[in-house]
């Protein structure tokens, strides 16, 4: 019956020699019941750095039986290998011929304390898209409402500039005064056609697929990407020009915006930051590569880079990734990684397919 149960038993006696040590134990600890019977319970304690207390509790005799005895506490064991996990352990006592004798019961909570530890993960990612969802409706409205006064500033700095022309010579303005008030037309003329990306942006709408030119929708993702972020870094474009994709424009855009963001992320701490951004032909794919001078990504992140809500970065979902790949291979292309190392920075390769000629029955159709 003993070792048949599914938790793990040992028996100590006053001097807290191991009397027995069920199948259980041995799979938990990774002990033959043969090596551990006769010898000191420690052997399945922690290393004297551990926490003592642990060792106190598991000297049952030392500590006194009714201290612990009934509902389990929770405590740490040694594998064999060395591995410190934390166990539940509830202790009985018996009165035998040969004295007193101790019980444990021992339940491995690793699995529970994993569980734990996704359950308030999930939780955590869970809050943090509530906010994400809150601030895409409010990015959407703000973007709504600064173009009504950035139109109408721009309406009333075209009136100036009408009136100053059809003035007498006497009241016109003086030409420093003209030239600023054409550079002020020109950067609320920017700034409301920034506005106009942010809301196509983050606006709900079905993928609508057209043919575009990338070297244009990759230089708006870059203005969106570089908007707030810290000056300094360079960042080299080497397009080829007259590169039609057929795509959904603000889906490709967000795999550039998540990219490049991830590739200044990486470039953050070092001393010349440098994100190159190329873009060319290769058969009959579209290549557009974002490469970076930071530290590479590290091997064991490899095998995490495109899980859901996998991420190093203290702020991040873990979800860029694993959207971009998403929309490349929707679009019939691939998302790939050189994780660099050794001195050499990542590189991101986003891979679509070369569109089909505008006669295309397929394309028509699209």
């Amino acid at each position: 019956m003993l070792d048949t149960a599914a938790e793990g038993i040992i028996v100590i006696d006053e001097r807290a020699r191991v009397l027995m040590f069920n199948k259980a134990c041995e799979w938990l600890f990774g002990y033959t019941a043969a090596e551990v019977l006769g010898t000191n319970v420690r052997t399945i304690l922690p290393p004297e750095n551990a926490d003592r207390q642990d060792c106190y509790i598991w000297d049952f005799n030392r500590v006194g039986v009714r201290e612990i005895a009934g509902a389990g506490q929770e405590v740490k064991g040694r594998h064999r290998d060395g591995t410190i996990f934390p166990v539940e352990l509830s202790v009985g006592e018996a009165m035998t011929p040969d004295g007193r004798q101790f019980i444990g019961i021992l339940r491995d909570l690793r699995a529970r304390r994993e569980a734990e530890q996704r359950l308030n993960q999930l939780q955590a990612d869970l809050l943090r898209m509530a906010r994400i969802s809150a601030m895409d409706q409010m990015g959407a409205a703000l973007a709504h409402e600064l173009n009504q006064p950035l139109t109408a500033v721009m309406l009333y700095l075209q009136a100036i500039a009408r009136a100053s022309t059809q003035h007498p010579d006497g009241g016109a303005l003086p030409p420093p005064a003209v030239e600023i008030l054409e550079k002020a037309m020109h950067e609320a003329e920017r700034a409301g056609n920034i506005i106009q990306r942010m809301r196509r942006f983050v606006e709900k709408r079905d993928p609508v697929r057209r043919l575009v030119d990338l070297t244009s929708l990759i230089d708006d993702a870059i203005e969106l990407t570089l908007l707030g972020n810290r000056p300094g870094t360079k960042i080299t474009r080497e397009l080829t020009p007259n590169l039609p994709v057929f795509v959904d424009p603000i889906q490709i855009q967000q795999v550039v915006v998540n990219l490049v963001r991830n590739a200044l992320d990486a470039v953050k701490e070092h001393e010349a930051p440098d994100v190159r951004i190329c873009t060319r032909k290769v058969d009959d794919t579209v290549v557009l590569k974002v490469e970076d001078n930071g530290p590479g990504i590290p091997e064991k992140a490899l095998p995490y880079l495109f899980k859901a809500f996998s991420t190093s970065k203290g702020s991040g979902l873990g979800l860029g990734l694993v959207i971009s790949r998403t929309i490349a291979q929707n679009h019939g292309g691939d998302l790939t990684v050189d994780p660099g190392g050794n001195g050499k920075g990542a590189s991101f390769t986003l891979h679509l397919p070369v569109p089909l000629p505008i006669s295309s029955p397929l394309l028509m159709a699209g």
